[in-house]
């Protein structure tokens, strides 16, 4: 047994839910668990199939990409994570401590089409006060440097400026409809816990592996409940700002009532 061992199994058991949950085809996505104490994380190994993972397969990175723990080589999008890691994880305050990337269908639909999600119901409500932002494709130097750790950056950089902080960027100018559901920066990563990556997918995190995969099947949801809205009525208004107060702080403000408490 290593010394990772409890982290790698969280983030094995973590990883299992993705196929049980549908949020990925095949070898299509990823979930990693965050040690902040030893600032290290276990990640899926790259192209392995789900039904064969086990939890001592899972990768232990530390957070200058250093492999501490594990066999195999871990998941293409491990330098992501780490950015993520360093930077939203980076504080006593910080709720990121598990991180999950799919390609579940409709949230790349959202992420092709280069859209935020806008807030339509309640049930995105409950989860998040803003549209599910959505980055402008990242540059040709940025893919040609380091895609994966450039995506990290490019959703670290959407989270300090906003969705219209973006908007002179050179995607956000050729796409301009991306900033008709613009919403303020900053965002706060313990409160906004999805985000899309133009033309890529969606990434997700919470404070552990485990809500890191619900967030992301949240988000899978809402994306398509909001496909949906739009099929309905292409004309659909956003839910109003009273409504959507009320349903994030029944759940998530200092007087929360939803659920058992405790």
């Amino acid at each position: 047994m290593s010394d990772y061992s409890s982290l790698k199994e969280e983030a094995w058991a973590a990883n299992s839910e993705i196929p049980a949950l549908g949020l990925a085809l095949y070898t299509w996505g990823n979930v990693s668990a965050f040690d902040a104490a030893e600032g290290v994380f276990a990640i899926k190994p790259s192209g392995v199939p789900y039904p064969d993972l086990k939890p001592d397969d899972m990768v232990v990175v530390d957070l200058e990409g250093k492999i501490v723990d594990g066999k195999l080589n871990p998941s293409s999008d491990t330098p992501t994570h780490r950015v993520l890691y360093r930077k939203f994880a980076a504080d006593d305050k910080a709720q990121v401590h598990g991180i999950i990337h799919t390609h579940s269908t409709y949230s790349v639909a959202w992420a092709q089409a280069c859209r935020s999600i806008p807030l339509f119901g309640t049930t995105h409500a409950d989860h998040i006060q803003t549209a599910v932002p959505c980055t402008p494709y990242l540059s040709r130097e940025a893919v040609e440097q380091d895609y994966e750790l450039e995506t990290g950056k490019l959703i670290v950089e959407m989270f300090r400026r906003g969705v219209s902080g973006m908007a002179d960027s050179e995607a956000f100018r050729k796409y301009s409809h991306i900033s008709d559901i613009a919403a303020a920066a900053p965002f706060n990563p313990n409160e906004v816990t999805m985000v899309l990556v133009g033309g890529h997918g969606p990434f997700a995190w919470g404070a552990s592996a485990a809500k890191a995969v619900y967030n992301g099947a949240v988000l899978e949801e809402v994306a398509r409940m909001a496909a949906l809205t739009l099929q309905i009525n292409p004309s659909a208004e956003l839910l109003p700002e009273y409504i959507v107060n009320k349903h994030y702080q029944r759940k998530h403000g200092p007087e929360a009532y939803y659920g058992q408490g405790g």
